[in-house]
């Protein structure tokens, strides 16, 4: 049912956006330089590697040295609003299609995270990742990674068809008003430590 429930959305809705997602992919060529897409491998159901697709929101800025600026120097204004709008979640409908998300579950993270979690917090990967969650509707960014491990674990035992229509309704309200998008401190998340 989860499955059709999101390929019933997904599906109108990617074809909608289809406008947008052309609209958005030229001004982030123009901001951010190529490739318009950001892909990268996070864990999956079950910890199984996929790719996810983002707009890109940071440019490809080096230091003298050749490496990469840290992320919150490379974070352009425009992307800060991609990030702030969620729209550079769109390509992540892709990832929905194939089947490797759902439009709700826990986010999916960054592979290297698998072998700090504990037992309690690993079970987040019981089911498929989403591009929203009870985390992100209960504090997103604004609260910390222990925090949103355990409403990740509490949508996995109390997950419903009803519970992803209300999260789907709560993240539109959040998206709108653009709320606890970043931390206090920086633009980026900072990295899980375990």
């Amino acid at each position: 049912m989860k499955r059709c429930f999101d390929l019933v959305l997904t599906i109108p809705g990617f074809i909608v956006m289809l406008p947008i997602l052309m609209v958005l992919a030229v001004f982030v060529k123009i901001f951010h330089g190529s490739p318009v897409i950001f892909s990268q491998i996070r864990s999956g159901k079950h910890l199984k590697p996929f790719y996810i697709f983002k707009f890109r929101s940071m440019t490809n800025a080096k230091d003298a040295d050749g490496h990469l600026l840290p992320d919150n120097e490379r974070l352009t204004g425009f992307g800060r609003f991609l990030r702030s709008t969620s729209l550079d979640e769109l390509p992540a409908l892709w990832n929905v299609l194939k089947g490797d998300m759902s439009l709700v579950g826990p986010r999916p993270l960054l592979i290297e995270y698998g072998a700090l979690y504990s037992l309690e917090q690993n079970r987040r990967h019981e089911v498929k990742p989403g591009i929203t969650g009870w985390a992100q509707v209960n504090g997103r960014n604004a609260i910390s990674w222990e925090e949103k491990f355990i409403l990740d674990v509490w949508y996995v035992d109390n997950g419903s068809l009803w519970l992803d229509i209300k999260i789907l309704w709560l993240t539109c309200n959040k998206v709108l008003k653009r709320e606890a998008v970043n931390t206090d401190n920086d633009e980026i998340m900072p990295r899980f430590g375990g």
